[in-house]
């Protein structure tokens, strides 16, 4: 049983920074193919090291490295040396894609599908691959360093969200690109920034879409007099609990059974095909809760 359970561990592990280099993976692709091609700037650390490359050629993924390393040191120090193995990773892997993935690109290919499709395009399709990565990233618990490590620093000591901080480091990385002395005129420059602020919008909504998208619950509350019957097969074959709680009809004033059920946005098509099953006829509420702690889903907060 020991060395089943030590097999499983390592193919959750396995599994984990497979996942982690395929968001990275889109993460990099993202700024090779549509932002460094057309001089684009965004957030952190890499939008930093890109605004670095645009005014004196040092490549990006040198200064990516250089700054998350630098930053990865200190955040060892202040919040302990058992600090982000798996961030660790993922910044090597980045500066590793930033290397090399902008030379693997075609120009016939830049050339068409970045360049005729114009700035405006690049960026939004910029932004929902940088926020899928950095969700796809997140979701197995890992991190790009950059900002991030600077904003859980700051929280340690003042009482400000790491949310909070990383947004103000963005919007002033951002805004550093009309510094670039790249013989642009100051209407080119802004037009950069303006796209680098669109570009984070993109990110942030993609980010929030697919990590709250996943974490989102739902209570159903399901009328049928086959309760018994629903209740069985929602915990054998959904594995949800279910409660039952006394009601009445208020026009046939029959009393009865209202089970209530409450399950990630993902399982409603799956508890929907169960009630069908059982009780065509039946009436279902389905509505939207803001946070669920307890089992099957999130750890309860620690104060």
């Amino acid at each position: 049983m020991a060395g089943k359970s030590s097999w499983s561990k390592i193919l959750i592990t396995v599994k984990e920074y497979f996942l982690i280099t395929m968001g990275l993976l889109l993460y990099t692709l993202a700024w090779s193919l549509f932002l460094l091609p057309n001089n684009l700037v965004g957030g952190g650390v890499t939008g930093l090291a890109s605004i670095i490359q645009y005014a004196t050629g040092f490549n990006v993924a040198y200064s990516y490295f250089i700054i998350n390393a630098i930053l990865v040191l200190i955040a060892m120090k202040i919040l302990g040396a058992e600090f982000g193995a798996k961030t660790i990773y993922a910044m090597v892997i980045t500066s590793v894609f930033l290397r090399f993935l902008p030379g693997m690109m075609p120009a016939d290919f830049i050339a068409e599908f970045t360049h005729e499709n114009g700035k405006l395009i690049s960026v939004i399709f910029a932004g929902a691959m940088v926020g899928l990565g950095i969700a796809l990233t997140f979701t197995q618990g890992g991190s790009t360093g950059g900002t991030d490590i600077i904003g859980l620093i700051l929280n340690k000591y003042y009482r400000i969200s790491p949310g909070t901080v990383i947004l103000i480091l963005d919007l002033i990385i951002i805004a550093s690109s009309m510094l670039i002395p790249n013989g642009a005129s100051f209407s080119d420059k802004l037009l950069v920034l303006i796209y680098g602020y669109v570009l984070t919008g993109v990110v942030n909504y993609s980010l929030d879409m697919v990590l709250n998208g996943k974490r989102q619950s739902v209570q159903m509350f399901v009328f049928t007099q086959k309760y018994e019957i629903l209740t069985d097969r929602i915990c054998n074959d959904v594995h949800r609990g279910v409660t039952l709680l006394d009601s009445q009809g208020g026009y046939s004033k029959q009393p009865g059974k209202l089970v209530v059920v409450i399950v990630k946005r993902t399982e409603i098509s799956k508890i929907l095909k169960v009630i069908k099953e059982v009780d065509s006829d039946a009436f279902v509420s389905i509505g939207n809760v803001s946070e669920v702690y307890g089992k099957g889903f999130e750890p309860m907060k620690k104060s």
